[in-house]
């Protein structure tokens, strides 16, 4: 896996060729796989095809048209209904205070990061989209105003192959025993 990790890029150029479904499913299948709080497993996907489609999301993704050359979105939303279950008119976006969204947005992101890492084993890239208005893409997508879009997945054959960005050595990230503690 470290493998796997280590190769992985945030790919914004993409071939013609397509993502085939059984591909698609497998990826779908990843996901399905990934822990959740209390097994609740609230995450959920379009799988996107049409141009217009991804047109529409690029464009409410603050204009990312790199976003277009991808054969396939994959939007990832998080079900707040498996943690929030009372509240017929339940809304959620970006500053709603609930804490169950925030158990169903770190479960989803689980689920994500397991999409992610698949498709790099496949041969498959991905770019990691958050940078749009959920209004926006609900609206688009016709998705309900108590679900949570947690990322727009470009994904495709790469047609580039980034050089790796720099990461912090693990001394700048690792503690023990306590905030600050060191071996």
């Amino acid at each position: 896996m470290l493998e796997t990790m280590a190769k992985r890029r945030s790919v914004r150029k993409f071939t013609t060729r397509d993502v085939e479904d059984e591909a698609i499913l497998q990826l779908m299948e990843s996901a399905r796989l990934a822990p959740s709080g209390h097994n609740t497993q609230p995450w959920r996907f379009i799988v996107v095809r049409s141009g217009e489609t991804k047109k529409a999301l690029a464009k409410v993704s603050h204009g990312q048209t790199w976003m277009e050359g991808a054969p396939v979105f994959i939007v990832c939303v998080g079900d707040v209904r498996c943690r929030i279950k009372d509240g017929p008119d339940l809304a959620v976006n970006e500053t709603s205070p609930h804490f169950g969204l925030k158990q169903v947005i770190r479960d989803t992101a689980i689920a994500v990061e397991h999409v992610v890492l698949e498709a790099e084993a496949m041969g498959l890239a991905t770019c990691w989209v958050g940078w749009f208005d959920q209004e926006d893409v609900r609206s688009i997508l016709g998705i309900p105003a108590d679900k949570f879009v947690v990322a727009i997945l470009p994904l495709g054959y790469p047609a580039e192959a980034p050089a790796a960005r720099p990461r912090k050595r693990l001394e700048e990230i690792v503690m023990y025993e306590r905030w600050g503690g060191v071996r």
